[in-house]
């Protein structure tokens, strides 16, 4: 595949205008290196609604219609429900366009499969964006895990609750996609926000070799499980072995200025451990990192602990990759796949009684 830098400002299209769109946006602005010049969604209210934030950007109802409009795009901006992606985006890559996809990748391999031919048959980048490995206090954990700070990595943890009470507004029709998804057994914890915490696992430490699972559900409305208690365990090619704890607690106020998940990471060293203490909501109301070794306990207070600016600093990123071809993406296409056979090994895993699991087996 062959890459050539934008020597000017990157022309930009966001597809899809929904709730995680006032995310993704904040890398687009005051940035010099991408004019937004398109917006689409088939709901004219969300249309004229995000056209303030854009007044020279045009409107289109579908992605066949900004095609035919004659309107230049280098690149888009995909916040499409998860079940379109694979359709959605081969569509996008077929009119020659650079595509940054909002996380997960899709439901399966062969999708993704698909998804990867069409990158390289059009010659352009497919990147699935990943926010949580732009989040400050994750940044600085790996900073003195990879410092060497905590000693060899003994092992670690993390923990996510889910609760029912508090955070913003979220459309119905949201709603309504990730029912869809849960039909699908693809559910909203360990699938979908859960891409985030198996992400944060692969650039923590590295490849997976085996996965072991006990995926749980708990019915919130009649017909629909929320995919907990669930836990996941594995082991990395490194030796390192890491557990996930999954909670709901639907009758939990939590308070958040995005979605209700109580988040926590905890990397435990031969010397000493060190801890994130949140991540999207405002739970434990102590400093976000927190360093232990060699009995003394250092605290970060003034981190940009901000849920909000990961996706703005992702998105940055692309676009200055756009400028420069590089560095990593965080994550490729081809990346983006490792995080999605780790997601599958532990549907995989539960199904088989908690057997393990290693991803790279599946087909």
């Amino acid at each position: 595949m062959t890459f050539v830098p934008y020597d000017r400002p990157v022309r930009a299209a966001f597809v899809g205008l929904g709730r995680i769109y006032d995310l993704n946006m904040r890398a687009y602005v005051d940035n010099p290196d991408v004019e937004v010049v398109a917006l689409v969604d088939p709901s004219e209210e969300r249309r004229h609604q995000r056209q303030g934030d854009w007044p020279e950007a045009q409107t289109f109802e579908s992605v066949a219609e900004l095609a035919d409009s004659g309107v230049d795009v280098d690149a888009v901006e995909a916040l499409l429900p998860i079940p379109l992606h694979v359709d959605g985006v081969i569509e996008l890559l077929g009119h020659g366009w650079h595509v940054n996809l909002q996380k997960p990748i899709c439901n399966d391999l062969d999708g993704a499969a698909r998804m990867l031919e069409a990158a390289a048959a059009n010659d352009r980048q497919l990147r699935v964006m990943e926010n949580y490995i732009f989040y400050e206090p994750l940044l600085r954990l790996k900073e003195v895990v990879t410092s060497g700070a905590l000693g060899a990595v003994s092992g670690y943890h993390l923990k996510m609750v889910a609760s029912g009470h508090g955070g913003w507004d979220v459309p119905g029709s949201s709603y309504e996609w990730q029912f869809r998804q849960i039909r699908q057994g693809r559910g909203i914890l360990v699938f979908d926000d859960g891409w985030h915490k198996l992400s944060t696992a692969i650039w923590l430490f590295g490849p997976i070799r085996e996965v072991r699972s006990w995926i749980g559900g708990t019915e919130v409305v009649p017909g629909i499980e929320i995919d907990a208690p669930t836990t996941l365990s594995w082991e990395h090619e490194s030796g390192i072995r890491g557990v996930w704890d999954i909670t709901l607690a639907p009758d939990m106020y939590l308070r958040s200025d995005y979605y209700t998940n109580d988040e926590r990471w905890e990397v435990t060293g031969r010397r000493g451990f060190a801890r994130v203490n949140r991540c999207t909501g405002r739970g434990i109301q102590q400093p976000s990192l927190e360093v232990y070794a060699d009995g003394e306990m250092h605290s970060s207070h003034a981190l940009d602990d901000d849920w909000a600016s990961s996706f703005r600093d992702s998105g940055r990123h692309w676009l200055r990759w756009l400028h420069t071809g590089e560095g990593p993406l965080l994550w490729s296409g081809e990346e983006a796949v490792a995080v999605l056979r780790f997601a599958l090994a532990a549907y995989a895993s539960s199904a088989a009684g908690g057997a393990g699991v290693d991803p790279a087996s599946l087909k």
